[in-house]
């Protein structure tokens, strides 16, 4: 069995979708794992009131055929489900559903997630999260899916099937989390917490129409023509981070798997099939954590606990560190920005949002829910020169 697969899908068409699946899921296991009169969870990536073609959100016929794949199989329901940010609640969900086009996936015979209860974990293995809240429709399912959109993100450099777990925590809860984890090393650790805890049985990157630059919300549609599929969250996105022109260092989330024993050093080390090469995109607009930039501090400290090394590392990320900016010129003063910030680092004045840089904590709330796409990942000159 491969330990990825990737296949061509070059459009949203059904047919096009349903082949696709067969082709990306049969290298790595299928289905085998659905037992006759199971309920299956698809942890899909509904992140917001986006269309379908805006390229942030899992599409709805992948969605439909995945479900019809599944009860072929024997599956007694299928439930699709995610925690967007913002309430989470039946009203405001619901309009999340249909503004991403969930309906497509109901007349393929998917439920829609409707229990809006909140659970506890405790969670002794985790490396950060050793107790959070989570949704509580999880517990309902005897499998997990977690079907993810390929995107760029300003924190995290790439989201894909390790961040798209995240969506397990309550929408509410969602700025309490960025807080209490405020730098990218740490968030990472909690996001594959979070992925160790639930495991999902199988992960499938939507990447027919991606999204970069101001992802993973604002950015721009990507067509990539993919479909990739894995039993492993983190060796799907070790694959997904090279077609994107991402190496393991640049993506926290690899950098917390790779501690972790959970990939390899590198993507050659695994068993794909598909050709990875031929499905790279070439052009893509990746924003956001850098190797050199979010691990510097931790690259200076090396072995031993210099006290200067200490000073010198917190100083140099900051320094290199990306940042949010508003654009006055796309800014319509809205607040949204300000009231999400959870570090409370965000004021308005003048209708336009004045950033505290000693508060801010470099999470990207602000530009992953800024409606109009205004808040933008900007990366200081030293810190470019540096890339290049």
């Amino acid at each position: 069995m491969a330990d990825v697969s990737i296949v061509s899908c070059p459009s949203y068409e059904p047919e096009a979708c349903r082949r696709a699946l067969v082709e990306a899921l049969e290298p790595v296991g299928g289905l085998d794992f659905v037992k006759p009169g199971m309920r299956v969870g698809v942890k899909a990536n509904l992140v917001s009131f986006m269309k379908p073609e805006a390229g942030a959100t899992t599409h709805p016929v992948l969605l439909a055929e995945l479900t019809k794949l599944l009860r072929e199989r024997g599956a007694a329901s299928v439930v699709i489900g995610d925690s967007p940010g913002g309430l989470f609640t039946a009203a405001y969900v619901k309009n999340i559903y249909r503004a991403t086009g969930m309906h497509r996936a109901e007349e393929a015979g998917a439920e829609l997630n409707m229990d809006f209860s909140q659970r506890e974990a405790e969670n002794p293995g985790g490396m950060v999260a050793k107790h959070f809240t989570y949704t509580g429709w999880l517990d309902g399912c005897d499998a997990l899916i977690d079907f993810c959109k390929l995107k760029s993100h300003g924190m995290m450099a790439m989201t894909c099937a390790a961040k798209n777990l995240f969506g397990a925590i309550p929408g509410t809860l969602k700025p309490e989390y960025h807080y209490k984890y405020p730098n990218a090393v740490d968030f990472a650790r909690m996001i594959v917490d979070l992925d160790e805890y639930f495991q999902p049985v199988l992960s499938i990157a939507d990447g027919v129409v991606g999204m970069d630059g101001n992802g993973p919300t604002m950015g721009d549609p990507k067509p990539m023509g993919l479909l990739a599929a894995s039993r492993s969250p983190h060796a799907l996105d070790l694959v997904c981070a090279h077609l994107i022109g991402l190496k393991r260092e640049d993506v926290p989330t690899l950098q917390a798997a790779y501690e972790r024993g959970l990939i390899p050093a590198d993507w050659r080390q695994l068993d794909i099939a598909g050709d990875p090469q031929a499905a790279c995109v070439a052009d893509f607009n990746n924003i956001g954590a850098k190797s050199e930039i979010v691990f510097f501090g931790e690259m200076l400290l090396g072995e031993g606990d210099h006290p200067f090394k200490r000073v010198l590392g917190k100083v140099m990320q900051r320094a290199l560190s990306s940042r949010p900016k508003a654009s006055a010129a796309e800014c319509v003063g809205c607040g949204q920005c300000a009231q999400i910030c959870p570090a409370k680092a965000i004021t308005m004045k003048d209708k336009l949002p004045g950033i505290d840089r000693s508060k801010c904590i470099r999470c990207f709330c602000c530009q992953e829910f800024c409606p109009k796409g205004a808040m933008k990942v900007t990366r200081p000159p030293i810190a470019r020169l540096l890339n290049k």
